[in-house]
């Protein structure tokens, strides 16, 4: 059985674990990935954008059972998707965040000496 680990560094790890668990829940409309703007050519021979750097086209990055996946994003669409990528970083960042105080807490166990039984 593992003993809860005590001091100052544990209590420390104890505390911040807890505040990322009561402050995130999963939000609902968190979304996975990276938003990013590119640019393509229509390759018209008479569009600007054959002389120019291209069309701007938004699309959100993501991998879905180990697969990367790319799907476009209209123009009035970016802010929203911004901002629930945004929403997903964070929640994934806290959820790293607990994992590892975990694992600090189970490394502080293994450190800490076997009480003797009387």
């Amino acid at each position: 059985m593992i003993r809860r680990s005590n001091g100052p560094l544990a209590s420390r790890l104890r505390q911040r674990k807890f505040q990322l668990l009561r402050r995130f829940s999963i939000p609902a409309d968190a979304l996975p990935g990276s938003l990013s703007l590119s640019h393509l050519r229509c390759g018209k021979p008479t569009c600007h954008c054959a002389d120019d750097r291209g069309h701007p086209v938004w699309s959100l990055t993501f991998m879905v059972q180990g697969k990367k996946k790319v799907q476009y994003i209209p123009k009035d669409w970016v802010e929203e998707v911004r901002r629930r990528v945004q929403s997903g970083r964070e929640f994934q960042d806290a959820v790293r965040e607990v994992l590892a105080a975990n694992a600090q807490l189970l490394m502080l166990e293994r450190k800490k000496p076997e009480k003797k039984k009387k």
